[in-house]
């Protein structure tokens, strides 16, 4: 948000200077995130002087040019070359001297030099007022009214606007801080309390409402109460739509906002001074002089301020008339036909209370981000929309004429008491660390607006101010009184008491910091993606279950991933967009899911993205692609590092990978790794293979969680190595020979590698030959003959009879 150092020091009983302001707004809890010189005219005019045209000769050199002699009210006149076609004798004109900083229009600042034009000298320039930032005009040189005095610094005759601006960090919480009223509030409330002096806020507010005639009465009717609160309104007269005055239009545009005529000015004022939004209906465009609050059906067609026609949801909130024709949509847009144009001369504006939350939904449906909508989202001070409709509609006819026409209408069906809260002190010492006296807290307190109802020895009973609706709990309180005193002023206490947490599944957390670790020692790079997505990435079969998002932040950002493959490959496509195409990516993160019937599910995983080389190309060898075999090393190392060695794997078909590979442990799926389908590759625009692999992490956990760590003392007998040779079928797998021979449930066997295939027509049609290397080792004794020959015929009976391998020998 942002603050005007003028404009809040409307509002202040002292004087303090920018810097000290900045320090106390950031003490407060409003911390200042920059904090910038603002000027209505960029370089404050510095430098520039009126000067008068002595004379204006043609240049010999040049046919558009002309000399002329500039009296600028002391010294000898300057001889000035110009090109401007309307400079004459006589001329009051803008001169920038040697050495002036100039800033032109959208360009360059520019200092000026003796220049050379053309063979002439010229000493300085006679100023268009694109040239010194005035305004785009470029049609000529500026020119004064003949009475204007030469010498005349350019600063004191246009009188440009200075101001202090600051950005603030809101946190959402802080609706009683979006407006120049509430932040110096606050910083009275800092002021009472540190320098022991009654500093009260200057009120804008004045008592001087009457009306003038009661010829506009437009009743007021809710209909739908739940969604608004409070509806007050009054109508004017006869005003007149036409520009602000300067003051006005040079304090919105202090905090960036654009004047556009005095009625919608004086609304946009308000609504920064004291938060509250406020809208203007022109009175003629109000059917049967009545408003209604409420809903239209679902579908209605409705056309905003700027042109568009939307399709109104039955849950938007509408401002309609007596024919039930919507005319706004509540705290969030005005409409085409209702609002106030240049023609206007009779007026209705109305303040009011609408529910956050309808607000905020209405808002994000549409796609309107306006500034009232951000500020009725976040809540409004509903005592005040009475006294800042007075203040608006006393502003109104001092600066666009007319008569008050009618008496306020205040619709206010059902009236909330104050939130009351009781403050133990023991309570403030103990959370805050510090012992506040009672005085302390009940000044800090009543600065801020709260109310106190009841003081007892140890507590203090307080009413909360409409203006804070966020704070319900002691703990608000105490927040309020600690930022007000500064955190900063808080004492170190001498010792800490804490209490050890018991961590039961701290195993989780350390698995996944081993596995993060050897993947980054590997070559792998972590990234972190966004879980929320675009649907357009995910076929019916992905949505069917998938989470969407009901007020979605972007067109494109609509549904929380049910897949982390998508998002990677955006990871993947950015980075080869960039010429970094040898990629190792791995992510620990969620998928999202719905059950039906609110029932929500997230699922942990850990991914792995892999293009491009596995190892670059140096003088001892070529570079190495990344295949499928070395994603499924990845694969196997990983399930190792945790402690599960006991994997069977399976061939699956799936939707968006290819040779896909899936892992099971233990009867259940805890991987799939495989290469990702074109079709998924050409939705990212991405030409080279892509390998993916996918852990269900927290089935993994749960495996996990079934192991315990045990520790042995290395086998004192050597392993005991066989191979055997055998012709099989080109279609057959070797994970089908790999699980043959581990369902056979050999206590000796240790480990078994494939290490050669071999095709060749001499095998037979559609033949192979496979070799593996069998691995035994019996942990207590040495294995004999009788023994390992006994385990290899059983294993090549099972080969020749499961399989129908045909073993060589």
């Amino acid at each position: 948000m942002t603050l005007s150092y003028n404009w809040l020091h409307d509002y202040l009983p002292v004087n303090l200077e920018p810097e000290k302001l900045s320090k106390i707004l950031t003490s407060i809890g409003l911390e200042v995130e920059s904090f910038e010189k603002y000027e209505s005219h960029k370089g404050g005019l510095q430098g520039l002087i009126i000067g008068e045209v002595l004379e204006s000769s043609p240049h010999p050199n040049a046919d558009k040019l002309k000399i002329t002699k500039v009296n600028i009210g002391a010294g000898t006149p300057l001889q000035i070359v110009c090109g401007a076609a309307n400079v004459a004798a006589g001329q009051k004109v803008v001169v920038a001297t040697v050495g002036t900083t100039i800033y032109p229009h959208n360009r360059e600042p520019m200092v000026m030099k003796v220049a050379t034009i053309r063979g002439v000298e010229s000493h300085g320039m006679i100023c268009a007022e694109d040239e010194i930032g005035i305004s785009e005009d470029h049609s000529g040189i500026m020119v004064l009214p003949p009475l204007t005095k030469p010498g005349t610094p350019a600063i004191d005759y246009f009188q440009p606007y200075s101001d202090w601006t600051y950005e603030i960090g809101l946190t959402p919480n802080r609706m009683d801080a979006m407006s120049h009223l509430g932040v110096a509030r606050d910083v009275c409330a800092y002021l009472v309390h540190h320098d022991k002096k009654d500093h009260r806020v200057r009120s804008p507010f004045i008592n001087g409402f009457k009306p003038d005639n009661h010829s506009l009465p437009i009743e007021v009717a809710i209909e739908n109460t739940h969604a608004c609160h409070r509806y007050s309104g009054v109508s004017m007269t006869n005003v007149v739509v036409k520009d602000s005055p300067k003051w006005l239009q040079q304090k919105l545009r202090s905090i960036g906002q654009r004047p556009i005529n005095n009625i919608v000015d004086i609304t946009n004022f308000i609504l920064h001074e004291t938060g509250q939004p406020l809208h203007a209906f022109d009175a003629d465009k109000i059917e049967g002089k009545k408003i209604v609050v409420k809903n239209l059906p679902e579908g209605t067609v409705f056309k905003t301020l700027d042109e568009k026609e939307r399709k109104l949801s039955d849950k938007d909130l509408m401002i309609c008339n007596a024919d039930d024709e919507g005319m706004c949509i509540a705290g969030v847009f005005g409409g085409l036909n209702s609002g106030v144009k240049p023609s206007s001369r009779n007026i209705f504006v109305e303040s009011a209370w609408f529910n956050p939350v309808d607000i905020r939904r209405t808002s994000f449906r549409h796609g309107l981000r306006t500034d009232a909508a951000m500020r009725f989202e976040k809540n409004v001070d509903i005592s005040t929309t009475v006294q800042v409709l007075k203040r608006a509609t006393l502003m109104i006819r001092e600066l666009a004429g007319g008569e008050i026409a009618s008496e306020i209408v205040d619709v206010y069906p059902v009236q909330s008491p104050k939130h009351e809260i009781t403050l133990n002190y023991h309570y403030l010492k103990k959370l805050s660390g510090k012992n506040y006296h009672s005085d302390t807290v009940k000044k800090i307190l009543q600065a801020l607006g709260f109310d106190i109802l009841k003081e007892g020895i140890d507590d203090l009973k307080i009413a909360v101010p409409y203006s804070k609706p966020d704070i319900s709990l002691p703990a608000d309180v105490l927040e309020e009184v600690m930022r007000i005193d500064g955190y900063d002023n808080i004492d170190i206490p001498s010792s800490i008491t804490i209490t050890p947490a018991v961590e039961t599944d701290g195993y989780k957390h350390a698995y996944k910091e081993k596995v993060s670790e050897y993947l980054a020692g590997t070559g792998f790079h972590e990234i972190f993606t966004n879980s929320i997505t675009n649907a357009a990435y995910f076929d019916d079969s992905d949505l069917d279950g998938g989470v969407r998002l009901l007020n979605n932040l972007s067109a494109v950002h609509n549904i929380m991933r049910p897949s982390m493959l998508e998002t990677g490959l955006e990871a993947v496509a950015y980075n080869l967009n960039r010429k970094n195409t040898d990629l190792q990516f791995f992510e620990f993160g969620k998928t999202y899911h719905s059950t039906g019937m609110g029932i929500y599910q997230e699922k942990d995983h850990l991914c792995l993205y892999i293009t491009g080389n596995k190892s670059n190309a140096s003088w001892r060898s070529k570079a190495q692609p990344s295949d499928t075999y070395f994603l499924k090393s990845i694969v196997t190392r990983i399930l190792q590092l945790i402690g599960i060695d006991d994997t069977a794997w399976t061939v699956l078909s799936d939707t968006k990978l290819e040779h896909v590979l899936q892992v099971m442990v233990k009867g259940k799926p805890v991987a799939t790794a495989g290469s990702v389908k074109k079709h998924e590759l050409n939705r990212f625009d991405i030409k080279q293979p892509v390998l993916f692999a996918s852990f269900d992490w927290r089935e993994l956990e749960m495996q996990i969680a079934g192991y315990a760590l045990k520790s042995k003392e290395l086998p004192k007998q050597l392993p005991v190595y066989r191979d055997v040779a055998m012709i099989v079928p080109k279609s057959l797998q070797y994970a089908t020979v790999e699980n043959t021979i581990r369902n056979m449930r050999l206590n000796k066997l240790k480990e078994i590698k494939l290490f050669d295939i071999f095709e060749s027509e001499k095998l037979g049609a559609d033949k192979k030959s496979l070799a593996i290397s069998i691995t035994f080792l019996d942990e207590e004794k040495t294995l004999t003959d009788t023994e390992i020959d006994s385990m290899m015929d059983a294993l090549m009976s099972a080969l020749e009879k499961d399989l129908h391998a045909e073993i060589r020998k």
